[in-house]
């Protein structure tokens, strides 16, 4: 699937599955995305749903309503005039939506993460494989601007040979994983009651494994990950419990520790550093640090840095003329109406921007089935690492030897880039 470009849709009819914490923003977005169709939106609250219809219909869209119950979603990806599905439910029904939407013929657009075991993500490579749909994790940092500039720069050679990367999810989500309003039903609390390792590995990851070419001429090969204690969650849960009922049953849970930092060898030598930490009061963070042979990037602190080889940050002028001359061809194209419209400073729009252009155009897709799996699969290894003593674990190819051949991200649009935006 990698490489795979699926026929051409001129019109491409997407259901929406989840309307809480993503789902809205991306069918939004897709209300100004030339061919693209609000074709349906199911939440298992009614009142979400609904509120989702309506906003649609200001734009234009009149989408079907599916709500009311645990299995309703299944209704959706059985409809045959819808193409795709995008899923932004719970993580634990991310990988069984996109198993049953794919085998109905849709293609499947996945919140991160893709899956949450490591038999999922076999289950989604072998799956998307054997339909010929597309099975995409929606990871909207390979789309983020300063993301984007780096990885036209590795292309163009600015950075020499790649040698070591960082990043990281570092976000202080604390009150946010104990608000009863915050995630249905409390299950990303419940995640982290029950989980102890990366649990949120994507976003550090993601654009970094572009630049460095994983599975597109390396492949990741093993890890080694340790936590820290959990200092936050527990005596959050105790100090809520002792004047609220409702949280009684969180206290006293073996809560992941609050830093988890993991690093990874690939196979032709070259190391990466993970961390993620959305309990403490951590300045946020998603680090995005490059270093090569001849020159060096990290984005946080904001705006960002860059060097090019000497032990200094490039500023002023030298900066602005490395980034005019490095910027990459989608920005150029779609990265102002991108920030006008927003949703995390315009990296969402832009992804779901790329989505259409490129299955109106017969386009292969930037992130596919096997980044989606192989991404993924870092939590479930990391929380095995944990549990041993931080040894190490093989971190499975599930390309299947492929990644030797298959070519390297570089989002050119030589071809497509025609999609029109609609304000």
């Amino acid at each position: 699937m990698c490489g795979y470009a699926a026929p051409k849709l001129d019109v491409v009819r997407i259901g929406f599955i989840g309307l809480g914490q993503r789902g809205p923003g991306h069918m939004m977005n897709m209300t100004r995305v030339e061919g693209a169709q609000v074709a349906a939106v199911c939440d298992i609250r009614p009142e979400y749903a609904q509120r989702a219809k309506a906003r649609a219909e200001k734009r234009g869209h009149h989408p079907e309503v599916y709500a009311g119950s645990n299995d309703i979603w299944k209704k959706v990806c059985e409809r045959d005039d819808i193409d795709a599905i995008y899923i932004a439910t719970p993580w634990d029904l991310h990988t069984p939506v996109a198993l049953y939407a794919m085998e109905h013929g849709k293609h499947a657009f996945i919140e991160v993460p893709a899956a949450v075991t490591l038999d999922e993500c076999w289950q989604l490579v072998e799956t998307s494989e054997r339909t010929k749909k597309h099975c995409m994790m929606l990871e909207n940092d390979c789309y983020g601007f300063f993301q984007l500039l780096t990885l036209n720069m590795a292309r163009q050679g600015f950075f020499g040979d790649v040698i070591h990367c960082e990043g990281a999810y570092i976000h202080n989500l604390l009150h946010l994983n104990f608000d009863k309003e915050g995630y249905w039903n409390m299950w990303r609390l419940k995640q982290n009651a029950r989980r102890n390792g990366n649990l949120y590995p994507t976003h550090g990851l993601g654009p970094l494994c572009q630049i460095m070419d994983i599975n597109r001429g390396d492949k990741l090969e093993y890890l080694s990950s340790m936590s820290g204690e959990d200092y936050m969650m527990a005596a959050k849960a105790k100090a809520l419990g002792a004047t609220d009922d409702f949280f009684k049953p969180f206290i006293g849970k073996a809560y992941r520790g609050d830093m988890n930092s993991s690093f990874i060898r690939t196979h032709s030598g070259r190391t990466i550093m993970v961390q993620h930490d959305v309990s403490s009061p951590n300045v946020y963070t998603r680090i995005h640090k490059v270093v090569g042979t001849k020159g060096t990037a990290m984005e946080f602190p904001e705006p960002g840095w860059i060097s090019d080889g000497g032990e200094r940050w490039l500023t002023g002028d030298e900066r602005k003329a490395v980034e005019d001359k490095y910027q990459p061809p989608i920005v150029k194209r779609v990265g102002e109406l991108a920030k006008q419209i927003g949703g995390h400073g315009g990296k969402d729009f832009i992804l779901d921007w790329r989505v259409i252009d490129c299955l109106r155009n017969g386009l292969p897709l930037d992130e596919d089935v096997y980044d989606a799996a192989m991404l993924s699969c870092i939590s479930p290894l990391s929380e095995w690492s944990v549990a041993n003593r931080s040894r190490p674990v093989k971190i499975p190819d599930f390309t299947c030897g492929s990644w030797k051949r298959n070519k390297p991200v570089d989002i050119k649009l030589e071809q497509g880039g025609n999609t029109q935006i609609m304000m």
